[in-house]
Order: structure tokens, then sequence, then C-alpha cells
């Protein structure tokens, strides 16, 4: 590979995915502004936050391939960011015991070079346990997922607040669907195997 591949995050957790594949990467932490936009669905907000993330990278790094990539969680239509603190985290888990919740991870690979940009958002949905507030609780203080779109993280003990998942890639649901990225890595001539 001649041009060097960039992730696009903050995420340690989308670090942790892509080297599952084992290609030489970077990582930088784009600084963009990722409020969400007036009428805006929750799926254009992750795909246009994706994509902002890795043109923001493009600034600096005009011959590499970047990914960017987004997450937004939605409830009954309403947007779940990421809780920030206990008590947010613990108002997201009341509102999701017993319910769906979609999760929309947004994935784009930009070539800075050509400038051509693939983008999609592979949804994938949760349904969560009706839990009581003392396992919420308890979930939280040993796992403590307050940087994470809905306060869980399903690679950990957040597995055990989940009764069912549905979807075509289980890393999407962590936030980089790897399947979708490694189409998208293919058609710029990046091979994994």
């Amino acid at each position: 590979m001649n041009q060097p591949l960039i992730l696009a995050s903050s995420s340690p957790y989308r670090k942790e995915l892509l080297q599952r594949l084992l290609l030489d990467f970077e990582v930088f932490s784009p600084a963009i502004d990722e409020s969400q936009l007036t009428n805006e669905r929750p799926e254009q907000t992750a795909l246009r936050l994706a994509q902002l993330k890795a043109k923001k990278i493009a600034e600096t790094h005009p011959d590499a391939i970047i990914i960017g990539c987004d997450q937004v969680a939605t409830l009954d239509g309403i947007q779940l960011g990421k809780p920030g603190n206990h008590e947010n985290a613990i108002e997201q888990l009341r509102m999701m015991r017993g319910k769906q919740v979609t999760f929309h991870s947004a994935l784009c690979l930009y070539n800075a070079q050509t400038q051509h940009m693939q983008a999609e958002v592979v949804p994938y949905i949760v349904e969560f346990r009706n839990l009581s507030d003392t396992q919420i609780d308890r979930y939280l203080s040993i796992e403590k997922p307050y940087n994470c779109a809905g306060s869980a993280k399903s690679e950990g003990l957040g597995i055990a607040l989940i009764s069912a998942m549905h979807g075509e890639d289980p890393n999407a649901l962590i936030g980089l669907p790897l399947i979708k990225l490694i189409t998208m890595l293919t058609s710029e001539n990046i091979h994994v195997i």
C-alpha cells in the first residue's frame, strides 16, 4: 500500500477493531463539532459526521486514505448520545430497558489523493433486557461506559444487558462495520488477505 491509511477517530474500540485486519495504520482524532443539525435524521447525522471526520484529517494528510466513523443510537426516535457521566448513563439505561435501540454506524472511506469517497450507514438493532435499577447501577459501576453511545459496551459486561441483537455485522454495534470496510478497502485496491 503506497498511501498511508488513517483511522479518524479517538475511539479505542474502533482502533482495536481495525487492528484485527492486520493493516498498518495511524490514528488521528479529528476536532469537529458533533452536534446534530435541525431536522436531521439520526442516520444522516452519523453519515455526515463520519464524512466530516475523514475530510478534516485529509486537510493535514492529503495523500492518505482515511476511515471516518460515527455512531448514533436511537430509541423511539430519540437520539441517544454518549452519556458522559454516571447519572446520564443511569437515565439512558432506564429508558432502554425492555426496548429496542437502533445503532446507526456510519462508515466513510475517503481517498484524499483522488477525492473518491465511499460512505454508508450500517444499522444494528439491540433488544435490551428489563433490568432493575440495582443491575443498571452495578453494571455502570463496573464498566463505566460513559464514552459509548447508549451507555452500553457489548464487547464487555454490557452483553449482559442485551436479550437479542439483529444486523449484518456485529462490529457495527462497536462502531466500525468491518465487513463493509473490507469491501470499501478492496475497491481502493487494499486487500486484507
